[in-house]
């Protein structure tokens, strides 16, 4: 099968067009694949800084990460120095039972 015009100009003006046309969506893809990947860089960088936190910076707080906190909430379900959670429910537990015992562990 011919494809030609038969004008030579005309034929590499349409393989030069076509090749134009090729790399500039071959650049379009790879400008997308590349802000993705930026983009998902960044929310790994944010999920790090989440687990580890961050410590605090002129007008902004730190923030704790994932591990302390985890054990600021464990501290609280057991009983302790009677400043948490469970230290709090077993006294109401005591006053609503009426029992002068304490806590069984």
């Amino acid at each position: 099968m011919n494809t030609s015009t038969g004008v030579i100009g005309v034929d590499v003006l349409v393989i030069w067009s076509a090749a134009a046309v090729a790399i500039a969506g071959l650049l379009a893809l790879l400008w997308r694949a590349v802000r993705a990947l930026v983009r998902l860089v960044g929310r790994m960088d944010e999920v790090i800084d989440d687990w580890q936190g961050t410590p605090s910076r002129p007008g902004v707080p730190g923030r704790l990460g994932v591990m302390a906190r985890l054990d600021r909430i464990e501290h609280e379900l057991h009983p302790n120095s009677g400043a948490s959670l469970r230290d709090a429910l077993d006294r109401v537990e005591q006053c609503v039972t009426g029992s002068s015992s304490g806590p069984e562990q």
